[in-house]
C-alpha cells in the first residue's frame, strides 16, 4: 500500500471537519443515553429519530427514505474527512444511508435493551449475508500449519449449514466441528480449543426449535479467547437479547419476524463493544459491527436498499406485540398438535415435556412482561411436528393445507409451512440432515396473525389425510 504523503489531519480544513464530526457524535451519544432509558416499545417506535431529526427532514414525523446513491459534500475538506472515516457521513449507499442508519440504531438499541454495555449494528442485504459478514472476518489465513476450526451447532438453518460446510470447509479448508446436541455442554467443551476462531449457535434453532445455554457456552468460548455468535432470528429481541447473557455478536434475518409483513429481505449484525477474538485488528474487537461495515462490508458490497430498510423499520415498531400474539397462538396450535392422533411428535419449547423447555424457560421472556408488566415466558411463533405414517403421509397432509401457505419462508403475518427435508435443508444431503436431526416427516410451521381456531381447523382437516 502506498501511504499518503500527509495524514488527512495535517490539513487544517480536514481537522476542522473532524472536530465538527466529533461534536456531532458527542451530541448523538447524549441522545442515545436518553433513548436507552425508555421502554422497549418506545425504542421500537422511535429509535433515535426524534424531533430535531424531523425538523432537519421537512418536519417528517416518519423516517424518510433516502434513495440517492451518493451524498453531496460542502467542500473538499468535508469530502476528505468523511471518506477517511474521520467525520460521520453516509458517503455512498453501498456502505450506509440515513435510512439504513435509522434501522441500525433501532436494532442496536433493542438488542442492547437491558444490557449495560454499548452496542452497534450493521444492516445487510439478507440474513445469509449477515451470517457471512459476521463470521468471515475471523477466518484470515495464518502461518500455522494446523487447520483453523469453527464450532457450530448442527441444529441450524440449511443456508448456514451450507455456508460453513461448503464455503468454509470444502473451499477454504476450515475444520467445521459440528455440535450434534447443543444441549450437551460436554460436546461444546471438547470441541473448542486453541485453533477455534468462533463459536456459533441458533437460539431457538430452525427448524427443530432446539436451544443451548448461551451463558455457559459463552464462558467456554471466552476462556479460549474467541467470540460467541448467536443467530436469534426466531426469538427476535422481543424474547431474547443474547448480548445480556454473554454473547459477543447477534445476527438476524430481518426477512423473518422482525420484518413481519413479508415485503422485504434483509439481515443485521449487532455486536457489543469489546468482543473476544484472537485475530483481527484492535478496531475489530473494539467495535465489530462498525468496523465490518466500514471495511470488509464496504468491499464485499452486500448492501440493503433504503426502501427495504424503511419497510422493515415500520414492521419493527410493533415487534413486541406481534411476537406476544403469535407466540400465544403458536402455543395453542402446539398443544392441539401434541394431542392429535396423526401427529407423532411436536417440537415446541413451550411444551413442558419438550427437551428444550427448561433452558428455553430460562432465556425466553417477553420484553417488559405481560399487559400488567409481570414477567412472562413466551416461546415464539415457530414450531415443528412429525406426521405419523412417514414421509408420504407428511406430503399428503402438507398438500391438503388450505389456509396455511406452502412456502419456504417464516415469521410472516401469514402462516406458512414447509417440509425442511425437501426445501430449506434439502441441499445438505441425507447425512447432513441426520446430523441436524431433520427427519423427512417433519413439517415446520410458522404461526402468523390469523385466529388460532382457524389454523387449528386447517391443520385438523389436513391431518385427516395422514
Amino acid at each position: 500500500m502506498i501511504e499518503p504523503a500527509l495524514s488527512p489531519l495535517d490539513s487544517p480544513g480536514v481537522r476542522a471537519a473532524h472536530e465538527r464530526g466529533s461534536a456531532r457524535l458527542e451530541r448523538e451519544a447524549v441522545q442515545r443515553a436518553t433513548v436507552r432509558g425508555r421502554r422497549f416499545d418506545s425504542i421500537a417506535v422511535h429509535g433515535m429519530y426524534g424531533m430535531a431529526a424531523a425538523l432537519e427532514n421537512a418536519g417528517s414525523i416518519m423516517e424518510p427514505a433516502f434513495l440517492t446513491p451518493a451524498q453531496h459534500f460542502a467542500d473538499s475538506d468535508s469530502m476528505e474527512a468523511t471518506l477517511s472515516y474521520l467525520a460521520p457521513g453516509w458517503v455512498y449507499s453501498r456502505i450506509a444511508t440515513p435510512t439504513l442508519g435509522f434501522l441500525e440504531e433501532t436494532l442496536a438499541l433493542l438488542e442492547g435493551y437491558g444490557f449495560d454495555g454499548e452496542t452497534s449494528a450493521c444492516v445487510t442485504g439478507s440474513g445469509m449475508s449477515a451470517i457471512a459478514m459476521a463470521t468471515s472476518p475471523f477466518l484470515p489465513v495464518d502461518s500455522d500449519p494446523r487447520p483453523m476450526n469453527i464450532v457450530a451447532s448442527a441444529r441450524c438453518y440449511g443456508g448456514t449449514f451450507m455456508l460453513f460446510s461448503e464455503r468454509y470447509a470444502a473451499e477454504r479448508g476450515v475444520d467445521v466441528r459440528w455440535i450434534r446436541d447443543p444441549l450437551d455442554l460436554g460436546q461444546w467443551t471438547s470441541a473448542i480449543d486453541g485453533r477455534t476462531r468462533f463459536v456459533f449457535g441458533e437460539m431457538p434453532s430452525n427448524p427443530g426449535l432446539d436451544v443451548f445455554d448461551i451463558a455457559a457456552v459463552s464462558e467456554l468460548a471466552h476462556a479460549e479467547g474467541v467470540p460467541l455468535i448467536v443467530d436469534s432470528t426466531i426469538a427476535t429481541p422481543a424474547l431474547l437479547r443474547p448480548l445480556r447473557h454473554g454473547a459477543d455478536i447477534v445476527v438476524h434475518s430481518l426477512s423473518k419476524a422482525i420484518g413481519g409483513s413479508g415485503m422485504a429481505i434483509g439481515g443485521v449484525i449487532v455486536s457489543r463493544r469489546g468482543i473476544a477474538s484472537r485475530v483481527g485488528p484492535d478496531e475489530l474487537r473494539a467495535d465489530f459491527a462498525s468496523q465490518v461495515k466500514l471495511l470488509p462490508f464496504r468491499d464485499h458490497g452486500p448492501a440493503l436498499n433504503s426502501l427495504s430498510a424503511l419497510m422493515i423499520l415500520n414492521d419493527l415498531r410493533t415487534i413486541r406485540g406481534r411476537i406476544d400474539a403469535w407466540s400465544r397462538s403458536a402455543s395453542r396450535v402446539a398443544r392441539f398438535l401434541a394431542a392429535h392422533p396423526s401427529v407423532a411428535e411436536v417440537a415446541y419449547p413451550g411444551l413442558p415435556d419438550h427437551r428444550s423447555h427448561e433452558i428455553a424457560s430460562r432465556y425466553l421472556w417477553l420484553a417488559d412482561g405481560d399487559a400488567e408488566g409481570l414477567p412472562v415466558n413466551r416461546y415464539g411463533h415457530l414450531l415443528g411436528f412429525r406426521v405419523a405414517g412417514g414421509h408420504e403421509a407428511t406430503r399428503r397432509v402438507f398438500d391438503r393445507l388450505e389456509l396455511i401457505w406452502r412456502a419456504t419462508d417464516l415469521g410472516r403475518i401469514k402462516s406458512v409451512a414447509t417440509i425442511p427435508a425437501i426445501s430449506t435443508h434439502q441441499q445438505q444431503g441425507e447425512a447432513g440432515r441426520d446430523l441436524a436431526a431433520i427427519s423427512p416427516d417433519l413439517v415446520r410451521l410458522s404461526v402468523g396473525g390469523e385466529h388460532p381456531d382457524d389454523l387449528i381447523a386447517d391443520l385438523d382437516h389436513a391431518l385427516s389425510y395422514a
